[in-house]
């Protein structure tokens, strides 16, 4: 049976949370309305207008799956249409979701992707919902095996290379500031595979965060990053510069997580000093908080931006 729509409470938390994770993608945000009132057409048609546009696809599946409902609404669309590779990758996206959020079998979850995977073998999506389960769940050798399967489709997919560095960053806590750490390896070595117009130019500014998060989770750095001499040293200088000239030059206001990128380069400008950089990074970010890297370690996400972009903005 379907399920009923949200209570009308729910849009008016995500409001006042001042948090969406459709970023500024007006026409997800339709089609989950839509999804939300068992109006699946909508979300097959912005599919089908998203086509292999890869990292679009993975940001809007991932969305929609994130609704409670989604799983529900997603088996009505495939009674209707049942070899839809639109509607059982979001199936298996939900499910990802679910079972990571405890409410369904991680098995589940690998079965329902590996039948998205069946029915559009070119799309990494589903390959992406994998390594979103095992990400967390998985042994070191799956998570590379499954980016690898993301990247064979799309060598600059953004969200996969994310997941890759968070996982990266949480080997060997105890080494602490080693400039050495893989995690900042892989980081570069996916700027050098990436075309110079890729925002994946920002993967080292988020490899330091992620690193950051692990450190001061393991009680090795202040818990407060803006005091924390994690990028206050030559090698975080360096990156942070090569970072926001990417930007200045190449800004890419047409990728769907673009302002993902740009709350994990405002943080890192904030954390480092530079008060006027990150301030115009506030001003293209607008709205548009995502609760990582504000979260890190342990901290309200929302307040942290507040207090970071205030004291930004006042000095200019």
């Amino acid at each position: 049976m379907s399920p009923p729509p949200p209570p009308l409470g729910r849009g008016r938390k995500r409001a006042g949370q001042a948090f969406d994770a459709a970023l500024d993608d007006t026409d997800l945000v339709a089609a989950r309305s839509a999804l939300a009132q068992g109006r699946w057409q909508d979300v097959s048609a912005l599919l089908t207008a998203t086509g292999d546009d890869w990292d679009r696809r993975g940001h809007r599946v991932t969305v929609l799956a994130l609704e409670s409902g989604t799983a529900a609404w997603a088996r009505d669309w495939l009674l209707a249409e049942p070899d839809s590779a639109d509607a059982n990758v979001l199936l298996a996206a939900a499910t990802v979701q679910r079972a990571l959020a405890g409410k369904d079998k991680p098995a589940r979850a690998r079965e329902a992707c590996q039948a998205a995977v069946a029915l559009a073998p070119a799309d990494p999506t589903p390959w992406l919902g994998l390594l979103q389960l095992e990400r967390d769940l998985g042994a070191e050798e799956t998570v590379v095996q499954l980016f690898d399967e993301v990247r064979h489709r799309c060598p600059d997919h953004h969200h996969a290379h994310h997941l890759m560095v968070a996982r990266l960053a949480e080997r060997r806590a105890a080494a602490g500031q080693d400039p050495l750490h893989e995690v900042y390896d892989f980081a570069n070595w996916a700027v050098e595979q990436a075309p110079a117009d890729s925002p994946l130019a920002i993967l080292p500014v988020v490899a330091h965060a992620e690193r950051y998060r692990v450190l001061a989770g393991a009680g090795m750095e202040s818990t407060d990053p803006a005091s924390s001499g994690h990028w206050a040293g030559r090698r975080a200088r360096q990156v942070m510069k090569a970072a926001f000239d990417w930007w200045l030059e190449w800004e890419r206001d047409d990728h769907p997580r673009r302002l993902i990128d740009l709350n994990f380069l405002a943080h890192a400008k904030f954390c480092e000093g530079r008060g006027a950089e990150a301030a115009a990074l506030f001003h293209r970010i607008g709205p548009h908080q995502t609760p990582v890297p504000w979260s890190y370690p342990d901290r309200d996400a929302h307040a942290a931006f507040r207090a970071a972009r205030e004291a930004s903005i006042g000095t200019v």
